[in-house]
């Protein structure tokens, strides 16, 4: 049997996907999850061949549960999945250790390459990514700056442009004041901005924003 698990907080989105897999992988048993809580605690009690996540949950941070799973069992096969954009999102998921990223929108084809690939520990990546870092390497894409950013950084500007403040991302990400006074100064001198509002509407320009 091949225990796979599905983390997303839409009942549809699971009850759909979940269809798929079963007629893609029939000897797969599929546990589910609504949240970083509930997927975590999973994680602890059981291992899996395959951990499918979607990028936006309540009250989870999916870059923390990412680094917190791998730290827990670094072997894990994690696929992200998600309607952010992928041209943005994935590459800093990839840094982070996860196996893939798949687009919500992507076809049956294209999901069944990205289980497949995932399930058995090699990397997905789709053929638009693909072509995204191939510019980026002939440097033939347009520059974003948000590239620049390392994981944790990117991690603290999704928290700054939803709006909260040093002291909530503090206990969100349990860091010190200090640090968190340390990565915000490094981000608005990489982006060269002076305050959030201006990192948010660069956030908009670059499709940073992450999908509801």
């Amino acid at each position: 049997m091949v225990n796979i698990l599905l983390a997303d907080d839409h009942t549809i989105i699971r009850t759909g996907l979940k269809l798929f897999i079963t007629s893609h992988i029939p000897r797969s048993v599929i546990d589910e999850a609504w949240d970083g809580s509930s997927a975590f605690k999973k994680i602890k009690e059981k291992d899996y061949q395959l951990i499918i996540l979607d990028v936006n949950m309540p009250d989870t941070d999916t870059f923390d549960l990412v680094n917190n799973i791998l730290a827990l069992k670094s072997e894990a096969n994690i696929l992200m999945f998600s309607m952010n954009a992928e041209e943005v999102y994935a590459k800093k998921y990839l840094q982070l250790g996860v196996k893939g990223y798949l687009s919500k929108a992507s076809p049956e084809a294209e999901i069944k390459k990205a289980l497949d690939d995932v399930i058995i520990g090699n990397t997905y990546i789709s053929l638009a990514l693909s072509r995204a870092l191939t510019e980026d390497a002939l440097g033939k894409k347009a520059f974003n700056p948000f590239d620049d950013l390392s994981p944790r950084e990117f991690e603290i500007v999704l928290h700054l442009i939803r709006g909260e403040s040093s002291a909530e991302i503090c206990r969100a990400l349990n860091l010190q004041a200090s640090t968190v006074g340390t990565f915000k100064a490094r981000i608005f001198e990489k982006l060269s901005c002076s305050n959030i509002i201006d990192i948010s509407e660069m956030a908009k320009v670059h499709n940073v924003i992450p999908a509801v």
